[in-house]
């Protein structure tokens, strides 16, 4: 459809920040393989019997987008995930159609100039965003952020207010980090926003407070695909048996861009950081050990995880537990981020406005509306989910 006099209800648009990314492409193939029931819809949460009825938008209604500063055709990424063991070769003559369909609107990604005030950058973004939208007849849209992660944010005083922001970003060329620049376009597109990375993103006060202004849910971070969803598990078993752990170490060897993104120490401290919170929350600060990211080249889209817990039993005995996740991880998240913008396109629907609270059963380290410590144990927030749809999602 292009043609916005005409929009077709139920058009859901996704737009991907890094869309030509292992993530975002995996995510096209797999709607597209979906959606024409050429698979079935394993590791999606949207497609559990407990949300059936829950009204969110079909899979096959979503139409893709979006910003990237790589030009390598997503045929060719498909391709090059498929020969990695992402998803089967077999899928791409199937898929190859939504492949090119998305591609076709995948724009060039910011590329701030020294000498270019940073709003001139970002109404770029807005208008790449919402003549997708009109172009294609959408409902709505929602900006996915899949792109690598970025360094913790260097504070700024314009990050705690609207006004300072909009005032900085008319002079200066470097205000907003990346993350953060984009969700800043999403929310002027009139978009609802999620960070599934944990880079900085829409977690700048001055961004929620203009997601509050134009009545916009946002969801994040750090996207909760592998290792940190065992934690989540396990975590409330020790606590809820009385079980004392005092130390709890990985290390993850990863390949493909996340890992040589993750090779960087600042870019890993971010990581580091997001995966920690929930232990912390679960279990204290008392519990030892860290996790240690290396990067392997050679195993290309794979990861293996691996942590080490000890624990005290009855009478001070000493235990242990240990478990190894290998897995790929572009197929872990984007079932996650296509079930995350069913979701938050349907909260929208119902008028939700500011931090989405019962999506915090996707994310490593997620955003709460008051700033106080997130529930962390994954049963409890799946129950979450499910009480917002009895009470709101219906």
């Amino acid at each position: 459809m292009n043609d916005n006099s005409a929009r077709e209800s139920g058009r859901i648009g996704v737009w991907f920040v890094g869309a030509r990314g292992s993530v975002a492409t995996t995510a096209v193939v797999g709607a597209a393989a979906v959606g024409a029931a050429l698979v079935p819809p394993i590791g999606m949460v949207s497609e559990l019997d407990d949300f059936a009825a829950a009204g969110l938008p079909a899979i096959d209604r979503l139409v893709f987008g979006g910003h990237d500063v790589t030009e390598t055709p997503l045929s060719k990424r498909a391709e090059q995930l498929a020969a990695g063991g992402v998803f089967p070769p077999s899928l791409l003559p199937a898929v190859g159609p939504a492949l090119q369909a998305a591609d076709r609107e995948i724009r060039p990604g910011a590329r701030t100039a020294p000498d270019r005030p940073q709003r001139e950058t970002a109404e770029v973004l807005v208008e790449d965003i919402t003549s997708f939208r009109d172009r294609q007849g959408l409902d709505q849209v929602v900006v996915v952020g899949v792109s690598s992660t970025e360094p913790p944010v260097v504070p700024h005083p314009a990050h705690e207010g609207l006004s300072a922001l909009e005032e900085a970003l008319a002079h200066a060329p470097d205000v907003l980090p990346t993350s953060s620049l984009y969700a800043y376009a999403a929310l002027r597109a009139d978009c609802g926003f999620v960070e599934f990375t944990p880079s900085p993103g829409i977690r700048l006060a001055a961004l929620r407070e203009l997601a509050e202004l134009r009545g916009l849910p946002y969801a994040g971070s750090d996207g909760k695909t592998g290792e940190t969803l065992v934690r989540t598990a396990l975590g409330p078993m020790f606590a809820h048996r009385g079980l004392r752990v005092r130390s709890w170490s990985g290390t993850n060897l990863l390949g493909g861009g996340d890992g040589a993104t993750l090779a960087d120490p600042e870019a890993a401290l971010s990581k580091n950081t997001s995966k920690r919170s929930g232990l912390t929350a679960m279990l204290g600060d008392r519990v030892e050990g860290l996790t240690h990211i290396d990067y392997v080249p050679s195993m290309g889209e794979l990861k293996t995880a691996w942590d080490h817990i000890a624990f005290d039993g009855f009478l001070g005995t000493a235990m242990t537990l240990q478990f190894t996740w290998q897995g790929v991880d572009s197929a872990l998240a984007a079932p996650l981020v296509l079930d995350l913008a069913r979701f938050l396109a349907r909260a929208r629907e119902q008028g939700a406005v500011g931090p989405q609270e019962q999506l915090a059963f996707f994310f490593k380290d997620p955003v709460r509306a008051d700033g106080s410590p997130a529930e962390h144990r994954l049963v409890t927030q799946f129950e979450a989910l499910r009480a917002w749809y009895d009470g709101e999602g219906r």
